[in-house]
């Protein structure tokens, strides 16, 4: 089952309570709450505040969306302890984390190494607290690519990790799909926009047809999970009310 839901980071302008409201009202299930704003790391009441705040409106945590970047964060003075802590607080089944810093062509060897070794570190802490790892699916880090995705996941091998995905900006639809079919078996959430013909963002309604296909696609994985708006047009909570309504029409 794909259930609709919301990351947080969409509206980092408005509170967790404001967030909360905004999702009831939109009819969705589940928020990712980000690590930067709204649940800092290592904040322990904050997380706890809003764990609380998100059950008591009938809403599930979907996700803690950290911004722990393997092999470059602990060096820069964010250890994955105090990301681990605020997850375990605010009672999120699974931590989105980034692979790195750089993309996959700019990696050395020893740097690609690094972030391997890296990532299955955090799977393995994130593992003996009963919470999953997901990666996230971005440019400017190891996964830039559905090749590069799936040779990470490969490479480091554990089954306490896995990966989101979102459509690449640019890239035809059918291709998109195909690299979500490269990732199918590691799949976790979506993150779900629609973005035309670069960056320039747009109704979801107007990407009906491409997002049909990567629900069909999605579909075929095991397991249930959430596709969350995020980044909508104008960060308006007007658009974000509107794309709920065209999420919700396109997961029925």
């Amino acid at each position: 089952m794909i259930r609709p839901g919301l990351v947080s980071i969409t509206f980092r302008k408005l509170t967790p309570a404001e967030i909360v409201r905004l999702a009831v009202e939109a009819g969705l299930e589940g928020i990712e709450w980000g690590g930067d704003v709204h649940v800092p790391h290592g904040e322990a009441a904050i997380a706890r505040e809003v764990a609380r705040m998100t059950a008591d409106h009938g809403l599930n945590v979907a996700a803690y969306g950290s911004y722990y970047r393997a092999a470059v964060s602990e060096a820069k003075g964010l250890s994955f302890e105090a990301v681990l802590s605020s997850a375990k607080e605010l009672g999120a089944p699974v931590i989105r984390i980034w692979a790195g810093a750089k993309g996959s062509l700019e990696l050395s060897p020893g740097e690609r190494e690094a972030v391997v070794a890296d990532v299955r570190r955090v799977a393995e802490m994130a593992a003996r607290e009963g919470i999953a790892i997901a990666l996230e699916y971005h440019r400017n880090t190891l996964t830039d690519t559905p090749e590069s995705t799936r040779g990470l996941l490969e490479s480091c091998a554990h089954p306490n990790l896995r990966t989101y995905w979102q459509p690449r900006a640019g890239v035809p639809a059918a291709e998109n799909a195909r690299g979500l079919e490269r990732v199918l078996p590691w799949l976790s959430h979506l993150h779900v926009y629609h973005w035309w013909p670069d960056s320039q963002r747009l109704p979801l309604r107007e990407g009906r047809d491409a997002w049909n296909l990567y629900f069909r696609e999605a579909g075929r994985a095991e397991g249930d999970r959430y596709a969350m708006l995020e980044f909508v047009a104008s960060d308006t909570p007007e658009q974000c009310l509107e794309d709920a309504r065209a999420l919700v029409e396109l997961l029925d």
